[in-house]
């Protein structure tokens, strides 16, 4: 791939609906001008020009409409009431961002990482190259990457970058190679162990006459805590803070003052609205996470920071540590949101003007589904539809409702209960590995499976397209030795230490296992030791139990260590493999029941 990407040698640009952010330091001098304010740009140019920013976040190939709950927004009304807006699908993305980007001349579309990976079958099936086709088509122009972008690995990421068929499946469509992206993937702060070199480019100009922005990418520092250990071999994770102070300076020696930063990581608002005002009662009083500390410590140089990884919908003014006014945005997920920006750029100071806080400020836009859809994207469906049919329509099993999965925000989820079980029936029998029980990381579950039928196949019917994209990275079971003191250690790691004490993750649990959940309690307090159970029988620290759980888990991921203290490993079938056959046993005079969810009693 060039330096310059094929998007930029397009004559065509895009555009969107001007709504000013609050942005750098450098140009606050230049605040009282309003735009186009004739002044030291030039024979016939005005002083300052709006640029429109486009951002997202968090895609995760979802190019179909995504099921069940994840494919709603909630919108507060002005009663204080909320209602749910179907959402998604890239047939609208496509279209809502082609209409926000028309009548602007300036326009950058940017978005901050999770572009791929956990993907759906449709796109998952085929290594991801059916949504890189479509962000293509998008006119994505620059992203970060996320922890997602190294579920395969560091050499299939940059055959995502630079193109090539898959080393062992080969070319998906006859005749065809794959190109690879039109837009940067950015990677500030991951560099090769060896090199000790960043394995992508940090940093991306956009250019267009004389108006200059730079963006600089990062994934969490914590990657490999969330992927899998081969999927980050030979990478090292660098602070985000530091590395984007790094390259603000770099690009200001470049003479590149306009800096946004494209990080994925993100905060947690206190409401889930899309529209709630994160704002009140203060500057950025209703956000919490780690993005605020970041955004209190990136440098002022950077006017704008461009948010994802906890799949929330926000636009916060956190202030730069020079005090002035910055703009934290983050869209959702899944493509259900689109972030509108206006970059208030001087051409005189070449920095972002930063306009006050009263001024219009970034909003967070409703991908709808009542519009037309963008007949490009239609094409692109149909035509990765047809190659993935003979396998995405096959059934697999019935349910009598909807199972609430990923949509689910309750510590145990119908959906997570269904999977344990599922893994505890495959890998129960001696001959399999003895498990006598299983345990499933939240985040492994991507969707919910929904009782309407998503096409053809009829109301009820689970085909395997639904149940790959609920269980979409083909993670190996492993079935390990833990004694029951480090069964209650993994569980106390739910609610502690660095990585899950600020946001708890609770792991689900197969039917037989329970215990009790104290959330008025701090740290590992929280959960009630002599309250953790097997079969009704108290767990003894002492004895030792045979456990299945993915490969993720397994190798210490979500911040649970203790699970790389096992012994005596097994390893079993794919977790997609154990989750389809205990669907295939259920019919539709027999169909699969949600599950109670009753494993886990909290206390709040």
């Amino acid at each position: 791939m060039s330096a310059t990407p094929q998007r930029h040698r397009r004559t065509r640009r895009l555009t969107f609906t001007a709504l000013a952010v609050t942005a750098g330091a450098g140009a606050m001098v230049a605040a009282a001008l309003p735009a186009g304010a004739a002044s030291g740009g030039g024979a016939g140019k005005s002083r300052t020009v709006d640029v429109q920013m486009l951002s997202f976040n968090d895609f995760h190939g979802t190019l179909e409409p995504p099921q069940g709950s994840s494919g709603n927004v909630t919108e507060r009304q002005a009663d204080g009431t909320t209602k749910a807006i179907p959402a998604g699908g890239v047939e609208y993305l496509a279209t809502s961002l082609r209409e926000a980007r028309k009548g602007h001349e300036y326009s950058v579309t940017a978005t901050a990482g999770d572009m791929i990976g956990g993907s759906p079958m449709l796109s998952g099936l085929f290594h991801d190259e059916p949504s890189i086709e479509a962000l293509n088509k998008l006119g994505l122009d620059v992203t970060s990457v996320g922890n997602h972008e190294f579920d395969e690995g560091k050499a299939e990421l940059r055959r995502m970058a630079y193109g090539g068929c898959h080393p062992v499946e080969g070319c998906f469509e006859p005749g065809k190679e794959f190109t690879g992206s039109e837009f940067k993937f950015l990677a500030a702060n991951v560099t090769d162990e060896k090199t000790k070199r960043p394995m992508m480019n940090p940093t991306f100009i956009w250019k267009k006459g004389d108006v200059k922005i730079g963006f600089i990418g990062v994934t969490l520092e914590g990657t490999p805590d969330v992927v899998t250990a081969e999927g980050v071999k030979g990478l090292k994770f660098g602070d985000e803070i530091e590395t984007i102070n790094k390259y603000a300076a770099e690009l200001n020696k470049q003479g590149v003052k306009s800096i946004v930063a494209l990080i994925h990581e993100g905060g947690l608002p206190a409401n889930g609205a899309y529209n709630y005002d994160c704002n009140v009662p203060g500057a950025g009083a209703g956000i919490s996470g780690a993005i605020v500390d970041i955004a209190k410590n990136v440098d002022a140089k950077v006017d704008a920071l461009v948010t994802g990884h906890t799949h929330q919908a926000y636009a916060c003014n956190i202030p730069d540590p020079a005090g002035n006014p910055r703009m934290v945005t983050s869209a959702a997920s899944y493509g259900r949101l689109f972030t509108d920006t206006t970059l208030t750029y001087d051409r005189q100071t070449k920095d972002i003007v930063r306009t006050p806080v009263s001024s219009p400020k970034p909003v967070n836009k409703v991908v709808t589904r009542d519009q037309p859809k963008a007949a490009d994207m239609t094409e692109l469906i149909k035509r990765w539809s047809e190659l993935a049919a003979p396998i995405a329509n096959r059934p697999q099993g019935f349910i009598s409702a909807d199972i609430s999965g990923r949509g689910s925000e309750a510590p145990e989820k119908p959906l997570g209960d269904l999977i344990a079980d599922a893994q505890l029936e495959a890998l129960a029998p001696a001959d399999k590995g003895g498990a006598q029980l299983a345990i499933m990381n939240p985040g492994g579950i991507r969707a919910d499976l929904a009782y309407k039928a998503s096409g053809a196949e009829g109301d009820g019917v689970v085909t395997y397209g639904e149940s790959y994209t609920v269980q979409p990275f083909n993670n190996m079971m492993n079935i390990v030795d833990l004694t029951g003191a480090q069964l209650i250690t993994a569980l106390q790691q739910q609610v502690s230490g660095t990585v899950n004490g600020p946001n708890p993750k609770i792991l689900q649990v197969s039917k037989g296992f329970t215990y009790t959940l104290d959330m008025t309690k701090a740290g590992a307090d929280r959960i009630v030791v002599d309250s953790v159970r097997l079969n009704g029988a108290a767990i003894d620290p002492a004895k030792t139990y045979r456990v299945a759980m993915n490969e993720f888990l397994a190798g210490g991921g979500d911040g649970f260590t203790v699970l790389k203290e096992h012994k005596n490993k097994l390893v079993g079938a794919p977790d997609l493999d154990c989750f389809n056959a205990y669907l295939g046993k259920s019919t539709a005079a027999n169909p699969i029941v949600p599950p109670a969810a009753d494993r886990i009693t909290v206390i709040k």
